[in-house]
């Protein structure tokens, strides 16, 4: 981004439009050349592993669809492709040769993208396979709003330079939403992110499948476990920093998946679905660091990157919203 006029850093704006500036706009965060691997490390880029799962999944909903003529593959949020190509790399060469691969990213095509995946700015229409968002939702701008000191909720306002304060009490679908699905007691201070933008973001997604199986995967929580203060933060250089709409850093929050789940669709940790797609972490046999000590070495490396990808207190708490569309739940 630009230093911008002074005006411009002045200037109030709900979190949802200085957000959406800040990442996606021309300059922003998100059209940088170094990409999202360059400030965070995903499930995608701890271990081939998942990209793996990935694969077997898409091998399960190639069943559940009867081994159609031409089987979809829709990465969201795509960063550089990595996962897109990982997935193509690991499939059976019967099941690549009838596989539509397609990369959504507002960023330019990256040098040296297998010329097998598509690259696109939006979803493509009418697809048949599987649809997946690897971290995508919750870098989906939304509204903040926080409690006043009579115990109203206001929207939460924010300048470039990170400054906030309170703006209208939340009205509309909005307060709706928040009466629904993050309920804030009227105490002073308490803050929730209104999710409605994820809520539509998802089913637009899901509405271009015509059949088949869309995941949201990303940090996340339920009903049950809503943070008191919210998760809006920012990271920087592997690092997590405060969230400031300039540009500089990723603007991220946690996401409600149960309130973007359609009807049909249900929730569930990391650990689980990876495990169910064959991710155990499971150390190998002692004996085969005699027999074959380089196979014991791979192994072993092997499994470490599974536990990470399954730990809890990391990568294995989040959560994979799953929707199937005209066919089987795979899992």
């Amino acid at each position: 981004m630009t230093a911008g006029t002074r005006d411009e850093w002045q200037e109030w704006r709900g979190w949802r439009a200085a957000a959406r500036d800040a990442l996606y706009a021309p300059g922003g965060f998100y059209r940088r050349a170094e990409g999202p691997a360059g400030h965070f490390r995903t499930s995608v880029h701890a271990s081939p592993l998942f990209a793996q799962a990935v694969a077997r999944l898409l091998g399960r909903v190639d069943e559940a669809l009867g081994r159609p003529a031409v089987l979809d593959f829709v990465d969201m949020a795509a960063g550089r492709g990595e996962l897109a190509g990982g997935v193509l790399a690991a499939l059976p060469a019967d099941v690549a040769a009838r596989t539509r691969v397609c990369a959504v990213e507002i960023a330019e095509r990256p040098a040296g993208l297998d010329h097998r995946i598509e690259w696109l700015a939006e979803p493509p229409r009418e697809t048949t396979g599987l649809l997946f968002a690897n971290e995508w939702l919750d870098n989906v701008p939304l509204e903040v709003a926080e409690v006043d000191a009579a115990g109203v909720a206001r929207l939460v306002l924010v300048r470039q330079d990170g400054a906030e304060r309170l703006g209208e009490p939340v009205d509309g679908e909005p307060a709706r939403w928040l009466e629904r699905w993050w309920p804030l007691p009227g105490e002073e201070g308490l803050r929730a992110e209104i999710g409605l933008s994820r809520d539509e973001a998802w089913a637009g997604a899901v509405a271009t499948l015509r059949r088949g199986l869309a995941v949201a995967v990303d940090y996340a929580h339920t009903a049950a476990t809503r943070p008191p203060f919210g998760t809006l933060t920012g990271f920087r250089e592997g690092r997590e920093t405060t969230a400031v709409p300039d540009g500089s850093c990723d603007i991220t929050a946690h996401v409600a998946l149960d309130a973007c789940a359609l009807p049909g669709g249900r929730v569930f940790p990391q650990h689980e679905a990876l495990r169910a797609l064959g991710v155990t972490g499971a150390r190998p046999p002692l004996a085969l660091a005699s027999t074959d000590p380089a196979a014991y070495v791979r192994a072993l490396a092997s499994a470490g990157e599974a536990a990470e990808l399954t730990a809890a207190g990391g990568l294995g708490d989040f959560g994979w919203l799953v929707q199937p569309v005209g066919v089987e739940d795979p899992f």
